[in-house]
């Protein structure tokens, strides 16, 4: 191993990204004890309980604590904030069209969430009982995530680490995997609803060309990332699986070198997207943890949890606006003509090896955060790999949170038991909007994109269409299926 690499100190890289929530929603608590500062003295870019938003009325509103014994803590907020390009706008300059003059103060979270309020309400989607627009200052605490928080303590946690676009799940997992949205900022077409296709180069092409093993798991059905990922969706079936796979693969060693885990989609899934159950986030995020830290493969291996995008959820800081543009514009031109020079809000990102000193806190060198195609510099720099665009040629990667000298063998969070909601898993009436995204996926790859993109009258007609498409796939022929 050479001092100039510490990611030669590993063999494999361990990727798992969750649903929807910001940095300071999740994490922003994490050393509010300690005044901000970590064990090894080092600053956390934290809350400290100052931190407000007007409501309708021009009233400051704080952020707030959640409260453990509220009526439904691990479903806050209660509903689905509003988590578009247009919305990311409203909430950061306080209008869906700023211009080049229109400063962010991140002063419009509460106002926005009260317009997407009242339109779930007219459309009579999932909201909780009681819930109010300001309850988007509500934050989660250690003590509620001890999973995650555990993690975030005993290895390392990244404040200053973005998703790559102001804008929603597809364009920001595309940023994730070919360092791209090529200038797509939604997630499917809302009129046709059929989804958007991404022919750009993905890493897990870019590793096979380099004669590298990747492999994508699904939680309880194949991954979607097979679906959005044009250059792999054809390849063999032994690129892909779900968790139980995932097990069975760390378990019999024979785990590839990059790994990209999804969960389980859908009101009653483990993904964390609000207003779904974060216990069981935490659950899986546990069993991902113990079956790594568990096995053989441990002391060569880098677990990075992260989060897609925010989701809506307050994050004090403002994105930067250095970001650099993976590339020219598509013939057609970027949608909303946005030029990709800022980056979305906050997320959470913590780095889990046995390399990592506990209490780290760990920042890119530079004035450029960390973001999505950070992970893709970190893979490209462990297996010397070309850049997919200019952005993940221009990120800093990870590989210097590997500073120990020696593997660590505690187990910073054991004894440590998932929360748990305390209530049964419910799917909604209504179809999920990434159900219903993969289900279009499904239908163009199997159809070739004739005909109108399957709608579903349930979330169980969607599970059930992707489960049957699926199926139909693995045989080697594509199932009629039906709609909904």
């Amino acid at each position: 191993m050479t001092a100039q690499n510490p990611l030669d100190k590993i063999k494999h890289i361990v990727v798992v990204m969750f649903e929807n929530r910001s940095f300071d929603h999740m994490l922003g608590y994490l050393y509010a004890d300690q005044k901000n500062v970590s064990p090894l003295g080092r600053p956390f870019e934290g809350l400290t309980g100052d931190e407000s938003n007007p409501d309708a009325d021009g009233n400051a509103v704080k952020v707030f604590p959640i409260d453990a014994k509220g009526k439904h803590p691990y479903f806050m907020p209660g509903s689905d904030p509003g988590e578009g390009f247009l919305n990311t706008n409203s909430q950061l300059f306080g209008t869906w069209k700023p211009t080049s003059h229109t400063k962010a103060t991140g002063q419009g979270f509460i106002t926005d969430y009260a317009s997407t309020l009242k339109f779930e309400h007219q459309v009579k989607m999932g909201i909780l009982e009681g819930t109010e627009p300001s309850d988007i200052m509500g934050m989660y605490t250690p003590d509620l995530l001890p999973v995650l928080s555990g993690l975030a303590k005993g290895y390392a946690v990244c404040d200053r680490y973005h998703c790559s676009v102001p804008t929603e799940t597809i364009p920001n997992r595309a940023f994730m995997h070919l360092a791209t949205s090529q200038g797509i900022l939604r997630d499917f077409d809302e009129t046709t609803h059929k989804p958007y296709q991404y022919t750009a180069p993905s890493i897990f092409g870019s590793l096979s060309k380099h004669h590298r093993t990747w492999k994508i798991y699904g939680y309880d059905a194949m991954p979607l990332s097979r679906e959005t990922c044009s250059d792999i969706t054809h390849d063999p079936l032994s690129q892909f699986g779900k968790f139980k796979d995932f097990q069975a693969d760390v378990a019999s060693e024979t785990l590839a070198g990059y790994t990209f885990l999804e969960p389980q989609w859908g009101s009653d899934g483990n993904s964390q997207h609000p207003n779904y159950d974060v216990s069981l986030g935490e659950q899986f995020l546990h069993d991902i943890y113990t079956t790594l830290h568990g096995s053989k493969l441990w002391a060569d291996t880098l677990l990075i949890i992260n989060f897609d995008e925010h989701g809506g959820c307050y994050d004090h800081v403002i994105p930067p606006a250095n970001a650099v543009p993976p590339g020219p514009p598509p013939p057609g031109g970027n949608e909303y003509d946005f030029d990709f020079t800022r980056f979305g809000i906050r997320v959470p990102c913590v780095l889990v090896s046995p390399w990592i000193e506990a209490g780290t806190v760990f920042r890119p060198a530079g004035e450029t955060p960390f973001d999505h195609t950070s992970i893709l510099a970190t893979i490209e720099a462990k297996w010397n790999l070309p850049p997919l665009t200019e952005r993940d040629k221009a990120a800093p990667h990870m590989g210097g949170v590997l500073t120990l000298s020696e593997a660590r063998t505690d187990d910073p969070i054991a004894g440590v038991t998932p929360p748990s909601s305390g209530r049964p898993a419910k799917a909604d009436a209504a179809p999920s909007h990434l159900h219903q995204v993969h289900a279009g996926y499904l239908h163009h790859r199997q159809t070739g994109g004739k005909g109108p993109a399957p709608t579903f009258a349930t979330d169980a007609h969607a599970k059930k269409y992707i489960h049957e498409r699926e199926r139909a796939s693995e045989a080697g022929g594509a199932s009629s299926g039906a709609s909904g």
